[in-house]
């Protein structure tokens, strides 16, 4: 139980402070765990690494940033944390299943008549690798 609360305020932490630079090290430190446990007890409670889930909740952001259309996509991939744009296009990509350019003109071209509630529902990224080629068809 103690770990659960602990796990819950390192996914907490993730979600407040995913723009900053974060690693496991840091997050285990943050919860008086070593990196290994932090790993291993994170993936049980919520299936996925605590890794990629700070890149999941990156890319979400990433999207909502792209969908505005007033950012480049390097200013985005800086302001949601990510050092390299390499890494952080290919991390899109796994998991839109387009890159952030391909992105941002697909969303330009949808209508602006959807509600913010139901654009985040049917663009949330797929985890896992799991993402068709094209999602916002």
């Amino acid at each position: 139980m103690r770990d659960l609360a602990r796990l819950r305020r390192v996914r907490d932490r993730i979600d407040r402070e995913y723009a900053r630079p974060l690693d496991v090290e840091a997050l285990a430190r943050g919860a008086h765990m070593s990196a290994g446990h932090l790993s291993r007890q994170f993936r049980r409670a919520y299936g996925e690494s605590p890794y990629s889930y700070l890149m999941t909740r990156r890319i979400e952001r990433a999207m909502a940033l792209l969908r505005q259309g007033d950012l480049s996509v390097t200013e985005v991939c800086l302001a949601v944390g990510c050092a390299s744009l390499g890494t952080f296009s290919t991390r899109f990509t796994e998991l839109v299943g387009m890159p952030p350019s391909s992105y941002r003109a697909l969303a330009a071209q949808r209508p602006a008549h959807l509600p913010p509630c139901l654009t985040r529902q049917v663009a949330r990224p797929v985890r896992n690798r799991e993402a068709p080629a094209a999602i916002l068809t």
